[in-house]
């Protein structure tokens, strides 16, 4: 169980991000591509999860000064260092051995994913700004390795709606450190240095706001509407910009961002605008235009 928690399992969601260009192709139905991306997901998941060992490795000291973190693995000497780095290069073998197997062009990527976050771990989480876009690159790979994976074409707008997301999120989990420093004194990370209340609170809003203009953008196109058939794809902003409104809502008046993921799994109001989302385009993609809910 301890080992388990090491590779953060929970953490997994993050990767069906591989699965949105298949859905967006409208072939989310196709078995083979489906049992294709299962195997690509578990490559890719075991790639992530020997990223979280090392970097739990690198910051077990400052690990041990937060009032979360420390209860991990290693920060809490619940397994040794040594355990940690044999699991470490197990799960890079086999990850980056199931990636070739899918497809050498997918394990390229999934290795520019494993080389990006190492550099992360051994130095570049520290320098501001840099920290939360490689955060956020993640994403944007997670998409092209399931478009890779799935052999199906990704729009431009969906890759800024990615990047877009990812950014806002991973801000949000910096101002949860900016407040932890300023309740307790002490600094959770070097980048931190390069923060305060007030600069996070403004990206947030910043990055917020661009991404609602975008969304509202990309429905809008022409090229969207001629790809989905109908000129009502704004209606599904509505979801957008709920999510967006309920997450500030936890960042600024719960001052409770320091997991995304963990908002992922608890907070029902953001999963049922997700849901909602995810629901509406189903719609839209699998289901004949004369049967649609906006047409």
């Amino acid at each position: 169980m301890k080992y388990l928690k090491l590779l953060r399992p929970k953490h997994w969601a993050k990767n069906a991000f591989l699965f949105i260009p298949l859905f967006f192709a409208g072939e989310l139905f196709n078995l083979g591509k489906i049992a294709e991306l299962i195997v690509a997901f578990i490559a890719f998941s075991l790639t992530a999860s020997s990223i979280y060992i090392i970097n739990d490795y690198q910051d077990i000291e400052a690990d041990k000064k937060h009032p979360v973190k420390c209860k991990r693995p290693l920060a809490s000497g619940e397994v040794s260092k040594s355990a940690a780095l044999v699991l470490f290069s197990v799960c890079v073998l086999v990850g980056l051995g199931l990636a070739y197997y899918v497809r050498p062009k997918y394990a390229f990527v999934v290795s520019i994913y494993f080389a990006l976050n190492l550099l992360y771990s051994f130095g570049l989480k520290h320098i501001s700004i840099l920290d939360i876009i490689i955060l956020a690159i993640g994403f944007v790979l997670r998409v092209k390795a399931g478009g890779i994976a799935s052999e199906v074409a990704m729009s431009e707008w969906l890759m800024i709606m990615v990047f877009l997301l990812a950014l806002f999120m991973a801000i949000a989990k910096r101002r949860d450190d900016v407040l932890i420093k300023l309740s307790s004194g002490q600094e959770m990370r070097k980048a931190a240095k390069g923060y305060n209340l007030d600069f996070m609170n403004v990206m947030l809003a910043l990055v917020s706001a661009v991404i609602i203009v975008a969304y509202l953008m990309y429905t809008m196109s022409p090229e969207t509407q001629v790809r989905f058939q109908t000129y009502r794809l704004y209606y599904t902003s509505l979801f957008v910009i709920g999510g967006l409104l309920r997450y500030l809502q936890i960042t600024y008046v719960e001052n409770n961002t320091g997991s995304p993921t963990k908002i992922l799994y608890k907070d029902r109001f953001i999963q049922l605008t997700i849901f909602l989302w995810v629901l509406s385009f189903y719609f839209l993609i699998y289901l004949p235009t004369n049967v649609t809910f906006f047409e």
